[in-house]
């Protein structure tokens, strides 16, 4: 560790994130400033499929893995012996994906004798909204919406969180894809609901919105799918033409209204007046909007990422590992990748 630059500003960081369906490799310096992120993804080859296949996935990580980080190197003008620390995504996510950056991530930070840290993939997912708002600071209540997600969390410093609550069941983003692909629509699906839903009637439908308890900060998206694929049916069986951008727009209507009530619920607990939104689903332009809308009505201060950083990406694993290294939070050799990994609090 005796490399690390002393000069926070100036700390290298090699970050790399391969959870999911992207392998990605990023340079940053200082946590806050990105001198290269590239991003290869693999959706071209899971849309045939409908969806990710964790099999497939896992092994086009290890062919892209090298290349992307010597791109990634390459593009921030820095070289290996440049690099100060080494952070990667350790979980959750998919554990064959997760291993092939945790074994890169190892060779490399125990090749260039520089610290490891490994670094959870929602709170990288948090983090990317400190990249794309230099004035951002905590306390706030995140509100981070994947596909394999949804969580509210207090974020009470760079390195103190409460999960407030998370989702008992589907994310919403799985619930995205899974009502696009019986709607015929292709992978991914959350890009394609939103754009039909552009054409919709959000009233149309009157879909099941579950746990709507006050104090209650947990997401149960499971109903609402069954829900929509009852309602399709049940339309298909009875002759009647079925208005896909109604069902579209109803559909995420009623997730949208949840995802609403429920933060704007914990940023008043909390008493925060900050709200960031986070993950995949950031990129929703109906629940951004509606975001925004509420948060200037209650006086809430809202910020979301910067749409290529909602995807996932390296150099939100960056920025979050950057900020771990400051509280000492590194990593042995041993890491190993953990799918099943829940926010921790150092």
């Amino acid at each position: 560790m005796d490399k690390v630059n002393r000069d926070k500003d100036n700390i290298i960081t090699l970050a790399i994130e391969s959870s999911c369906d992207e392998t990605s490799a990023a340079v940053l310096r200082g946590g806050r400033k990105i001198l290269s992120n590239i991003i290869a993804t693999q959706i071209p080859v899971h849309r045939k499929f409908g969806g990710v296949v964790p099999e497939i996935a896992s092994r086009k990580h290890i062919i892209n893995i090298m290349p992307v980080i010597d791109e990634a190197l390459s593009q921030g003008e820095v070289e290996l012996k440049d690099i100060d620390q080494v952070a990667v995504t350790y979980g959750p996510g998919l554990v064959g994906a997760l291993l092939v950056g945790v074994s890169a991530a190892k060779s490399l930070a125990f090749t260039l004798d520089v610290p490891l840290i490994g670094v959870n993939h929602l709170e990288g997912h948090i983090f990317a909204n400190f990249l794309s708002w230099p004035e951002l600071k905590p306390p706030f209540v995140a509100l981070v919406v994947s596909g394999g997600h949804t969580s509210l969390v207090h974020v009470k410093d760079y390195n103190s969180f409460r999960l407030m609550g998370q989702t008992r069941d589907d994310a919403a983003g799985e619930a995205f894809d899974k009502v696009a692909r019986v709607m015929g629509l292709p992978y991914p699906g959350g890009p394609q609901i939103d754009k039909l839903a552009q054409a919709g009637n959000p009233m149309a439908i009157d879909f099941p919105r579950a746990l709507q308890e006050k104090g209650n900060y947990e997401f149960s998206f499971s109903g609402l799918k069954s829900a929509v694929l009852n309602y399709l049916n049940s339309m298909k069986l009875k002759g009647i033409e079925i208005n896909k951008a109604d069902v579209a727009a109803s559909f995420q209507n009623a997730v949208i209204e949840v995802l609403l009530a429920k933060a704007l619920d914990a940023v008043r607990e909390t008493g925060c007046d900050t709200l960031v939104l986070a993950g995949g689903v950031a990129a929703n332009s109906s629940l951004e909007r509606r975001l925004r809308e509420i948060t200037e009505k209650n006086n809430i201060k809202f910020y979301f990422p910067d749409k290529i950083l909602c995807t996932d990406n390296a150099a939100m694993i960056g920025c979050r590992g950057y900020y771990q290294s400051l509280a000492g939070g590194y990593s042995d050799l041993y890491l190993n990748a953990v799918p099943g990994l829940a926010l921790t609090d150092l």
